[in-house]
Parts: structure tokens; sequence; C-alpha cells
């Protein structure tokens, strides 16, 4: 999964949790930590990996379950302890579903539950050179705006589309949570700059 499409996933995830168990659309911050975690795990795996070769692939550290699950308890256990329950659990769903949304296309296209890259280090995953993270990307994203700009209606591009939709009506009848965040932080950075 591309970061917005973790994002995506997350977000619709998380509004239907806070729906159904606090009977309420998710808050602002809440919405910016949960959106946060769920990129987290690339930008520190495929940092490491594509720019800095300190592993083999992009799937390492931050991409494993024997240091996702104790980090997601520990973050909510702290987030718990200052008064900020909903914070930690936003952080840790937000972590923890960057990891499903890992596996979910791997199943789509193949019919098997592979959760072996979510082993490091006891399975390492072997990569390729990337040439830096931006080659990286580059290598990656090309194929993907091939396979969404030549108009097929695979079903990967289909369920994308519908998580997009989905999240954004949740996105709106939440009230647009996270916007104020960014215009307060976007008028914050102008003010700083002028």
């Amino acid at each position: 999964m591309w970061p917005w499409e973790h994002a995506i996933f997350a977000y619709v995830i998380y509004s239907l949790f806070c729906r159904t168990y606090y009977r309420t659309a998710p808050g602002e911050y809440e919405t910016a930590v949960v959106l946060f975690a769920s990129i987290v795990p690339d930008v520190i795996d495929k940092t490491l990996s594509w720019q800095f070769d300190v592993f083999h692939s992009g799937y390492a550290l931050a991409h494993s379950i024997f240091i996702v699950i104790p980090l997601a308890i520990v973050v909510g256990l702290v987030a718990r302890r200052y008064g900020q329950a909903k914070l930690g659990l936003a952080f840790g769903i937000g972590y923890l579903l960057h990891l499903v949304g890992d596996v979910i296309p791997i199943y789509l296209s193949s019919g098997e539950w592979a959760i072996s890259h979510l082993l490091w280090p006891i399975v390492v995953i072997e990569g390729r050179s990337h040439g830096g993270l931006l080659e990286g990307v580059r290598h990656n994203l090309v194929p993907y705006l091939e396979e969404v700009l030549a108009l097929e209606p695979t079903p990967y591009l289909i369920l994308q589309l519908c998580l997009g939709l989905a999240a954004l009506v949740l996105w709106i009848v939440d009230g647009w949570p996270g916007y104020r965040l960014v215009v307060r932080w976007n008028r914050l950075v102008y003010d700083r700059l002028s």
C-alpha cells in the first residue's frame, strides 16, 4: 500500500471504531495521530533501507510484530498515564493497521496470507538496491501510476476507489477532523516565514 492508502484504510477503521465504541466521531488530534501512525513504518523502514542501506528491504524493524506490539502497548500506557488514552489508542490502531494493510494486497493478488515480512529479525526479507529514497519511490510509483491511469477495473483498484470514497464520506460526516489542525499549522508556518 502507498502512504495515502494506509492513511485512508486506518482512518476508515478508526472512524468506525470511534462511532461504535465511543459513540462519537474521531477528534482532531486522534485523527492526526492515527494518520501519522499509519505511515510511520514505511517512513522508518523504507528510509533506512532505500536511503541508508541499514536494512536489506523496506520491511524490517518498524514492520516487525516483535517491535510494533510492545511499542503500541507502551505508547498506549504512557498516553493513558497522561490522560490521553484516546491518543494512545489512535497510535496503536493506526500503526497496527499499517501491518494489516501490507498483508491485504498480498492476499488479494496471491490468495495467501503472507506475514513473513512482519517477522523481522527472525525472517529477513531480501530486497534490491533502490539507489536512494527518491529512486525507490520512483521505481514503485511509476508502475502504480500506469495501472491507475490505464483505468482497468482490477479488484485492487476497485477496492482502493471504494475505500477512498468511504473515507471521504466518513471524514465529511465526522466533521472534517484534522482539517482545522492543518489550517492552524499552515497559518503558524506562514506567520513564522513572513
